[in-house]
């Protein structure tokens, strides 16, 4: 699942999402949370920007959001039998992505959005990874569909042009991390509508993403909300010809309109020596008649041992190298507006090689004898983190229905950090004002 998953548990989780009063609407996800529902198959969850951002908040480096369903957290690499799918909640704002994790509850006008912006710290350990095979985001990478039926896709959303012609549709760091990580597939949603895309990779050499001021698209899939207050409204300097036009909007979009504003050409990339090719896919929204679920086989390690007819049941392990990732860039971690000072790539690297001694060294499973991480640093999520219900489910809200809920401190996140010895920074409850 591509975003905007809505993992409302309580009517209060509802204050804290960035729609419009009259689209909080409770929907059903609290069955599953509450265990009225079960979800018949594991689904792997990012984050978008129409989200309960309290809960994934909370479950900032990855858990459990209802059994069987996993958030993969504000940034995260897990592996599935194993298959490595990496991914990145949120979306792309210039303004929010050098900052730090500073918004609390109760989030304000502004901090509500600006929690779900995809921060610079996040996009840096993401490009340590070694390719992942799939790579799931909530934005489209910049310039995709360049790769693709550009045509057909203005045929269908007509509302793009401006932003195609002007380079303005999707996010620079996606594009960067892309190209920089080249997984088999990368699936993403956001924009509402099915499109798919082959990205070439080139054999070598150094390559930076085109220059331009990045916007992004009004879809009529999304809400309209005006804000006055942000420098959406501030005049952008494009050229003259698209200035004469007017731009459409996409009645399949909730569009926050502060988060259509200029953004910042993305680094260089160094590029991997070998040729390889990147399948992009993005699907629609869920209604009657549009085009939200595909299947696609991608086989796994585990597919020799497994006897024709036979299930494969799913194992979920966390991912040796993003543990690695993790405790590296952990002291870089700000919950402040002000974020540190990041080493450069060399020594971030070389840390992430020492701490992948660490990790093969102290990550394991529990159970000695269990067959579900045979390989140092293989760990069973399952080992480390277990859902539980860390906000009630409706009802019992009272007359705080329509207030924000006060923070809770999730078990899994502490399960998280116990695990790689490190300081639980998620733990907001000393700065609790609800």
């Amino acid at each position: 699942m591509c975003g905007d998953f809505q993992a409302i548990r309580n009517h209060r989780d509802m204050q804290c999402m960035a729609v419009p009063q009259k689209y909080r609407q409770l929907g059903d996800f609290h069955k599953y949370y509450t265990g009225e529902r079960t979800a018949p198959v594991l689904t792997i969850v990012i984050g978008g920007n129409h989200e309960a951002s309290n809960y994934m908040s909370e479950l900032y480096h990855g858990g459990w959001l209802a059994p069987n369903i996993y958030f993969l957290g504000h940034a995260g690499c897990i592996q599935v039998n194993g298959i490595r799918i990496a991914g990145a909640s949120g979306i792309f704002k210039s303004n929010d992505f050098s900052l730090g994790l500073y918004e609390r509850l109760p989030y304000d006008h502004g901090s509500m959005r600006s929690i779900y912006h995809i921060r610079e710290f996040n996009v840096r350990r993401l490009s340590l990874l070694s390719s992942p095979d799939i790579f799931l985001s909530h934005d489209w990478p910049q310039f995709i569909e360049r790769h693709g039926d550009t045509q057909g896709l203005l045929r269908r959303k007509p509302f793009f042009r401006q932003d195609v012609q002007t380079g303005n549709l999707g996010s620079p760091p996606l594009m960067g991390l892309l190209r920089t990580l080249r997984p088999k597939w990368w699936f993403s949603a956001h924009l509402h509508v099915r499109f798919e895309a082959t990205v070439q990779h080139e054999q070598s050499g150094i390559g930076s993403n085109s220059p331009s001021t990045i916007s992004l698209p009004q879809n009529p899939d999304e809400i309209a909300i005006a804000d006055d207050d942000f420098d959406a409204n501030e005049p952008q300097n494009l050229p003259i010809e698209t200035r004469l036009q007017t731009t459409s909007h996409n009645p399949d979009e909730i569009t926050l309109d502060e988060e259509e504003e200029e953004v910042i050409q993305s680094p260089p990339v160094v590029y991997q020596p070998q040729l390889s090719v990147t399948n992009f896919l993005a699907l629609d929204k869920c209604l009657p008649k549009r085009e939200f679920m595909e299947v696609i086989d991608v086989p796994t390690t585990s597919d020799d041992s497994t006897m024709p007819g036979q299930r494969c049941l799913p194992k979920l392990t966390f991912d040796p190298e993003w543990l690695a990732i993790s405790r590296a860039f952990h002291p870089f971690f700000s919950t402040r507006r002000r974020q540190a000072d990041y080493p450069d790539e060399a020594t971030a690297r070389a840390k992430v090689a020492e701490e992948m001694e660490w990790v093969k060294s102290n990550v394991h499973n529990n159970d000695a004898n269990s067959s579900d991480g045979p390989l140092p640093g293989i760990r069973s999520i399952l080992d480390c983190q277990t859902f539980v219900q860390s906000a009630p489910g409706p009802g019992s809200e009272g007359a705080q229905k329509n207030q924000q809920p006060p923070w809770y401190t999730n078990p899994q996140t502490a399960a998280f950090c116990d695990m790689l010895d490190i300081q639980n920074m998620i733990d907001f409850s000393s700065d609790n004002r609800a």
